[in-house]
């Protein structure tokens, strides 16, 4: 049986009286490539902020491993926090500093390493992402894709053994998205880490998506979980739309997805 990384019971999520979702069960495994997926305004990103500890939930529960996240003191949340790497649909980089001076500060926030060590580490993560030589460009200077690259290499830097993304083929033009998902699809394959996606772009969802859990703004609780391909026989027509739009879809072949 495969090891639950992640496990969320019975959440629910609302902004004062506006309920968003309700009553989620579901658990990302460890090596997961977890996709969240449904239309626009169904709560994916709000989803995504209970679990990186950015919104606090109305009922329910968040536990890493055996420890409930929202129930746990600050300096174990804290703790948790450091397990976790985060690419948010921007790629948020700060624009006034180099590629390396954005991937560094993490390291220099939650380190004792020197500046060399530092250094090192950040040219290596860049070169990991195909950025190699790049320590010294601005956000400005360089393509989304690369800007996306750089992201990832800054959610990286302290080794999580989780990586959430938000969006994050979200203004790539299709090759510049492929190649983000070979490297996710790379990164969790050669650092072991567990990959938790928020997207609604299908190529992406059956090119690396290994489990999801579908999410329906009408009804407002999820209504199906699976791998994707499993969804594919969902019988809900709401899950099936998503999934085919409308048969006009054309889903990759199996070989190239992940099993």
């Amino acid at each position: 049986m495969r090891e639950a990384i992640i496990t969320v019971e019975n959440l629910t999520m609302a902004y004062g009286d506006c309920l968003i979702q309700r009553d989620l069960n579901f658990s990302v495994n460890r090596g997961d490539i977890f996709v969240i997926m449904g239309g626009s305004g169904c709560g994916k990103s709000t989803l995504l902020m209970h679990l990186i500890g950015l919104q606090s939930p109305a009922h329910g529960a968040v536990y890493y491993g055996e420890r409930n996240f929202w129930r746990a003191s600050t300096k174990t949340r804290q703790q948790i926090l450091r397990r976790v790497g985060v690419l948010f649909q921007s790629g948020a980089l700060l624009s006034s500093l180099t590629l390396a001076e954005n991937i560094a500060l993490p390291l220099t926030e939650f380190t004792r390493l020197s500046p060399q060590q530092i250094a090192r580490l950040v040219s290596y993560k860049l070169a990991l992402v195909g950025l190699a030589g790049f320590e010294d460009y601005y956000p400005s200077e360089i393509s989304g894709g690369m800007q996306k690259r750089a992201g990832l290499a800054r959610a990286m830097a302290l080794d999580p053994e989780i990586l959430y993304f938000d969006e994050p083929s979200a203004g790539l033009d299709p090759i510049s998205a492929k190649r983000l998902d070979d490297l996710i699809k790379s990164l969790r394959d050669s650092l072991g880490a567990t990959v938790v996606m928020v997207t609604h772009e299908l190529s992406s969802i059956f090119a690396i998506g290994t489990n999801a859990i579908f999410l329906d703004a009408e009804s407002r609780t999820a209504i199906a979980a699976g791998p994707p391909r499993q969804l594919l026989a969902s019988e809900d027509p709401r899950v099936r739309r998503f999934l085919t739009r409308d048969g006009s879809m054309v889903v990759p072949d199996a070989t190239e997805a992940m099993a």
